[in-house]
């Protein structure tokens, strides 16, 4: 009996240290690749001139996002925006026909579709309205939270706001629901009041007025009418006599 357990209990300890690392093996293994292409960073659609609005219950637009032409990567589901332009509506009836539009050279969205990032020569401009002036920002990059309308980066920008104000910031968060901007960092603002610079206008135009007649008048010589035809020959110091001769 003793024999028998002796020869028995080797081999059910290799079982189980078989079992053990086929177990191992399987669990450490990396799956394989898929061949349907998945797996690799290729377009699986390209769309031109593509064109997508999101409104809200009531129908009423919300925002639009265009581009030159759309290519789609299935691996990480992302997406690839040539000349992007998106364009966010107002909600509020009050406000109009008030928007907000913002373009760049590139871009791109993510998997849900929750976050837009526009690139390269990005500008924003949102025009005039209840009394303010029209206004623009420019920076390299900028992110865009469309359902927060929010849009921020951590990059220079360069905000420029009719009629005579310039501001520049490293870091900004754009506000579209409370219509409001919030520099980070390094803010320098330039700001010239619109009534004193259009008396400084009129004045220089004026000083510039009285100049210009001033060098008329001075640049007029004696004797000259004008014209170089109408010029007066002064008169000869030299007396000139006749004789008149009589009949003999």
């Amino acid at each position: 009996m003793l024999s028998r357990l002796n020869i028995l209990l080797p081999l059910v300890l290799l079982s189980l240290l078989a079992l053990l690392s086929f177990w191992i093996n399987t669990s450490v293994q990396q799956p394989s690749k898929k061949l349907d292409g998945s797996s690799r960073h290729d377009p699986d659609y390209k769309v031109e001139n593509f064109v997508t609005r999101k409104t809200d219950i009531n129908g009423q637009l919300c925002y639009m996002l265009a581009s030159v032409d759309m290519t789609h990567y299935p691996d990480d589901q992302s997406t690839l925006l040539t000349r992007p332009k998106f364009t966010q509506y107002a909600t509020d009836v009050k406000d109009g026909q008030f928007y907000t539009q913002i373009e760049g050279l590139t871009g791109h969205v993510t998997e849900n579709g929750k976050q837009i990032v526009l690139k390269d020569n990005v500008k924003v401009y949102r025009p005039a309205y209840n009394g303010k002036g029209e206004m623009t920002m420019t920076t390299s990059q900028l992110t865009l939270l469309p359902d927060e309308e929010i849009a921020k980066t951590d990059l220079p920008v360069v905000i420029t706001q009719s009629p005579k104000t310039k501001v520049t910031a490293v870091g900004m968060v754009f506000n579209k629901k409370n219509k409001t901007i919030q520099l980070l960092k390094k803010v320098k603002v330039h700001y010239e009041n619109p009534i004193a610079a259009e008396k400084n206008a009129k004045k220089a135009d004026a000083a510039l007025l009285k100049n210009r007649l001033t060098t008329n008048s001075s640049s007029k010589l004696p004797g000259i009418k004008g014209k170089l035809g109408d010029a007066k020959i002064p008169k000869s110091n030299k007396i000139i006599t006749t004789q008149k001769r009589t009949q003999p």
